[in-house]
């Protein structure tokens, strides 16, 4: 089938290359001609594990091509996905502005009956504006019908996610066009659930908003852990054994981030609030989640007294490993509060300084690698949990720093394997391992 995709960011790049990696004829198309010529040559814009791969593979055999000309794009189109972004507002409302232009290149450009599938995140009742904003101005005589098919994948193993899915929503109100994704969909394998549009537009806002509850819960719990000494990682292990809870997203740390969780909460809060509902829980779960990535710094100035003069190397900026999104990362707000407190911060990340560079005060020193960040710091404070990050050598470390003391945010190193190296240790709902070594 030939599809069209709108927009080349996490989604809808991963979700051209997997529609051609099963046999469809995908052409993405996007406004910023010096990302399209990147991804021509077979070059991912982003970070994304088996990304390039399957690009190049598909570039090659014709399946996979990317243009800036919406007409050549989108005309001969039989299904039109649009996937833009939709950034949040400043009042926490969502904007937008890219799905309200990519409809308009639709109703300019189609001219043939076309199915056109949403998967960008929108709030219920914005298919249905969408459909209607493209019928009038289409030509006459076109059929156009609007399917919202949202994504549930997880940046960093977004094209395993792809195809070892544990759903795919679909929501249609018309029963032919929805025949037709599941179709389209149906060599991944994966099972469908089809529903009306404004149930799915609210299985992913809920979605996302349950993961969030669960991580802020755990962090509540892991905050009163440290104040009667338990240990939150027992404590979420005997949890998750409990198949109505299970382990997943309770693990504590210094707070969610990305570009899903923190704008759909707040989406869906403003959500309820127009139809006259004060979603309280979920407002907890925000104010939670804003105060418990200020937890680190709050604890090395338990520690220290005062921050001013000493050297920070900061691991990990990135808002998860296997990612170079930067996009609500924790590192941000822990980094402005570092400078703010006159520390001396340098950073580093295996994929993301680029991207962090920008959004960075001024005063930060970015490393060109982990050993470079850890010497002679007084301190180190692990952000982002990378696989080269947790199985850096303790031996190593201790030597580097000019004093072996780590602030783990993302709770992934092994208390043991620290007391064995003699290397002080404060972690998020975890007994500390005090100065004694020092």
């Amino acid at each position: 089938m030939k599809i069209s995709i709108i927009g080349t960011g996490y989604v809808g790049l991963v979700t051209g290359a997997c529609l051609a990696e099963i046999g469809h004829f995908v052409t993405c198309v996007d406004i910023d001609a010096q990302k399209v010529e990147m991804m021509q040559s077979g070059r991912s814009p982003i970070y994304e594990a088996g990304l390039e791969k399957l690009m190049q593979k598909n570039i090659k055999m014709g399946k996979l091509s990317f243009t800036t000309d919406s007409r050549a794009g989108l005309n001969h189109a039989d299904v039109i996905y649009i996937a833009v972004g939709t950034p949040q507002n400043p009042d926490g409302t969502t904007d937008l502005a890219a799905v309200e232009m990519a409809a308009e290149l639709v109703a300019q450009h189609v001219v043939k009956d076309v199915i056109v599938v949403t998967k960008s995140t929108v709030p219920v009742g914005t298919n249905a504006w969408v459909k209607e904003r493209i019928r009038q101005h289409v030509r006459g005589g076109i059929s156009v019908e609007v399917v919202h098919n949202p994504e549930f994948l997880r940046e960093g193993s977004a094209v395993y996610d792809t195809f070892h899915g544990d759903r795919i929503v679909i929501g249609a109100d018309n029963h032919e066009s929805a025949m037709i994704i599941e179709k389209i969909n149906e060599p991944f394998d994966i099972p469908v659930f089809i529903t009306d549009i404004n149930n799915a537009e609210m299985i992913k806002y809920a979605s996302n908003a349950f993961l969030a509850t669960k991580i802020s819960f755990i962090n509540e719990i892991a905050n009163i852990c440290e104040k009667i000494g338990a240990d939150v990682e027992e404590v979420a292990y005997g949890m998750g054994l409990d198949k109505r809870i299970g382990p997943q997203f309770l693990q504590a740390g210094i707070g969610y981030g990305g570009s899903c969780f923190p704008k759909d909460t707040s989406a869906l809060v403003h959500l309820a609030g127009g139809v006259e509902h004060d979603f309280e829980l979920l407002k907890s779960v925000i104010r939670v989640n804003n105060h418990q990535q200020a937890a680190l710094v709050e604890k090395a100035k338990q520690r220290f007294g005062s921050l001013a003069g000493k050297r920070i190397a900061v691991l990990g900026l990135a808002y998860k490993p296997n990612t170079d999104d930067m996009r609500e990362a924790a590192s941000l707000t822990v980094i402005e509060r570092l400078v703010e407190e006159s520390a001396t911060v340098i950073a580093y990340d295996p994929q993301a300084i680029e991207k962090a560079k920008p959004l960075l005060p001024r005063r930060v020193v970015f490393a060109g690698s982990l050993r470079e960040a850890l010497t002679g710091a007084d301190a180190g404070f692990i952000l982002t949990e990378w696989e080269e990050i947790k199985y850096f050598p303790l031996s190593d470390m201790k030597n580097l720093m000019n004093n072996p003391i780590i602030f783990d945010g993302r709770n992934c190193l092994q208390l043991e394997e620290l007391r064995k190296h003699k290397i002080e240790y404060h972690s998020i709902g975890r007994p500390s391992i005090g100065r004694a070594f020092l």
